[in-house]
């Protein structure tokens, strides 16, 4: 057997070997990675010294990059959540918009503004937002507002920073992120339009029926419980009901911050790190714009200005409380980022990096629709959008920079082929369910196909982008 057969043949064993540890063992994200890692640096050249270097030079890599953005950025948006911004922000926005145009302010707003704060948290505080306006807007218009939903905190999750997922990819392919940002919301913000106008048309032949499709609403989702293989399940309540008591959301504030005040963090950190991506195309190198449009600065001042005038409604144990729960709630994305990286470094010092490289100018298809399909297939096997990106993103960071391809658009295309059908072994799906009141039938409608279109219009927008950056 040649040395490029027995490479590519220990390399597919590695990967599938994670697949089939995480979904049939259910073993933990972070030990089939490793595992996997492990096992493709002993029986490749890299060796026994080589893997365990990789492993920690791996890991440190990753973390110096993201470490300390993911951090900030979901501090902000545990800060945001305990000012009530959000909800504030969509009241304000029914007032201006009105009712009809609501699934499309949620899409853009959530996809845009607050993708800081962590997607779980997130979709408990839109939820019941979501419920109160849906019946408002027609028999469909509970459907309408789930598809919202889905369009908005999944696509910011993955293609808008500081959304985890997509400070995560950004970092293990070492995506500067300033130009993450800027890309990120020139595909991110009309996808999450276009996601919700393709699918407010499928909704009229997808024969949505309220009585099929729709629990009452004192009923919650009785679903049996499924594996998911980052977050925590949530608990179980009575006769088999999955709710998602594991996030508390803290009641109205006292005082109110004015609303320009309480969405400032988030624009003060966005508009640094953009200016930033401008001042490297501008080639301007002045110290102190350097230094205020690094993200790492950008992220700590937006995360100090939340900080602050979070102190003036507040207590300061129950925000401390706050920031303690996101923490935890990021830590498991943190340290599979990391092992993703040691994967990335294992694969490019046994040589399959070239190997792959070769593979991918080959010419068969273009480069970015093949990073699409990795990612894609990661997520049918695994059924994690974070899990499907970041591993992909392990995988090719040996190939990105040789690739003819900006390595943000391999980015961007690991985020979009992450989306592709969401399905039962998510627990994302689950919780969607138990929160909007949807049948499983109804929650496929609303989630699986918002998503999957959300993938799809997302990657010819990437190709498209392609051609000018």
């Amino acid at each position: 057997m040649s040395h490029d057969v027995l490479l590519i043949t220990n390399t597919a064993v590695a990967i599938i070997g994670i697949v089939l540890a995480i979904v049939w063992l259910k073993f933990p994200p972070v030990f089939a990675l490793l595992f996997g890692t492990l096992y493709l640096g002993l029986t490749t050249p890299v060796g026994a010294e080589g893997t365990i270097e990789a492993i920690s030079g791996g890991f440190a890599d990753v973390m110096a990059d993201i470490g300390i953005l993911v951090t900030f950025g979901v501090i902000i948006g545990a800060l945001l959540t305990v000012t009530n911004t959000m909800e504030r922000i969509v009241e304000a926005m029914l007032r201006v918009f009105g009712e009809r145009s609501m699934p499309y302010v949620f899409a853009v707003a959530l996809s845009t503004l607050f993708t800081s704060i962590y997607s779980d948290v997130l979709l408990v505080l839109s939820s019941p937002l979501a419920r109160r306006i849906g019946p408002k807007l027609g028999p469909r218009g509970r459907a309408l507002m789930g598809g919202s939903l889905t369009a908005g905190i999944e696509v910011g999750l993955v293609f808008v920073a500081p959304g985890v997922a997509a400070l995560a990819i950004a970092g293990i392919l070492d995506v500067p992120l300033g130009q993450m940002f800027v890309l990120g919301l020139i595909v991110g913000l009309p996808t999450a339009i276009l996601t919700m106008l393709v699918f407010s048309v499928l909704l009229r032949f997808m024969k949505w029926d309220p009585e099929l499709d729709e629990l009452p609403d004192d009923v919650e989702g009785t679903e049996p419980e499924t594996d998911d293989p980052i977050s925590p399940a949530p608990e179980t309540g009575g006769a088999g009901t999955r709710v998602a008591t594991q996030i508390e959301v803290s009641p109205a504030p006292v005082r109110q911050l004015s609303l320009p005040a309480s969405i400032s963090p988030v624009l003060v950190a966005l508009l640094l790190i953009a200016g930033g991506a401008a001042a490297q195309a501008a080639n301007i190198d002045a110290p102190a714009v350097v230094l205020l449009t690094d993200p790492i600065v950008a992220l700590f001042l937006g995360a100090t200005l939340a900080y602050a005038l979070a102190c003036r409604v507040r207590e300061r144990g129950e925000i401390s409380s706050a920031i303690g729960t996101a923490l935890t709630q990021c830590g498991p994305i943190l340290v599979l980022s990391g092992i993703s990286g040691s994967l990335g470094f294992v694969i490019e010092g046994s040589g399959m990096g070239e190997v792959l490289g070769e593979a991918f100018s080959a010419g068969f298809l273009p480069p970015l629709l093949l990073v699409w399909l990795v990612a894609a297939i990661l997520h049918l096997a695994l059924g994690s959008i974070s899990v499907a990106g970041i591993t992909a993103a392990g995988i090719l960071a040996p190939i990105a920079g040789s690739l003819d391809t900006p390595v943000a658009l391999i980015a961007l295309a690991a985020g979009s082929g992450a989306l592709f059908v969401p399905h039962v072994s998510s627990n994302f799906f689950w919780m969607f369910q138990s929160l909007l009141g949807f049948t499983t039938r109804g929650t496929v409608k609303t989630h699986s196909v918002p998503m999957t279109l959300a993938s799809l219009i997302s990657l010819p927008i990437i190709l498209l982008l392609a051609l000018f950056v």
